[in-house]
């Protein structure tokens, strides 16, 4: 019997931990965002349909690049003054990173290389474009205002 009272005592308080964290949870992450998923999923969009153009030279595609580069430091601007969205800012700056596998780097080996083999920019769109799904996955699982 006493067995069963602590057990009771127990699963009480994990319900009550579980809440806890829940909340705290709810608190440190920013709510739902229309605009960011609609930039991310915009974005995605854009940066794959670029990355296609690296079999020919950099130079003839620069104005795209550069318009790439400014829209997704423009969702970078505004991914980092959303309070409580430290995580989503960390991926957009692994995204963007020039030195990194994903979309900044891609487009500074293109700068750099001139151009891509196909096969490269195929098996870097497979690294890419899902790594954009991630940060809209993420913003749409977020809270909704509605559901507060």
């Amino acid at each position: 019997m006493q067995n069963m009272i602590s057990t009771k005592q127990l699963g009480q308080k994990l319900l009550l931990l579980s809440f806890f964290i829940a909340f705290i949870s709810c608190a440190t992450i920013s709510q739902f965002d229309q605009y960011a998923y609609v930039q991310t999923t915009s974005l995605k969009v854009d940066a794959l349909q670029i990355m296609d153009l690296a079999v020919e030279a950099y130079d003839d595609h620069t104005d795209e690049v550069l318009k790439l580069k400014a829209d997704l430091q423009k969702i970078y601007e505004y991914e980092k003054n959303r309070p409580n969205n430290a995580i989503t800012l960390e991926m957009w700056e692994k995204m963007l990173k020039e030195d990194g596998n994903l979309i900044g780097g891609f487009l500074a080996r293109w700068e750099e290389k001139g151009t891509q083999s196909k096969v490269f920019i195929n098996e870097a769109k497979k690294i890419i474009g899902p790594a954009f799904d991630q940060i809209a996955q993420l913003e749409s699982k977020k809270i909704k205002p509605s559901e507060i």
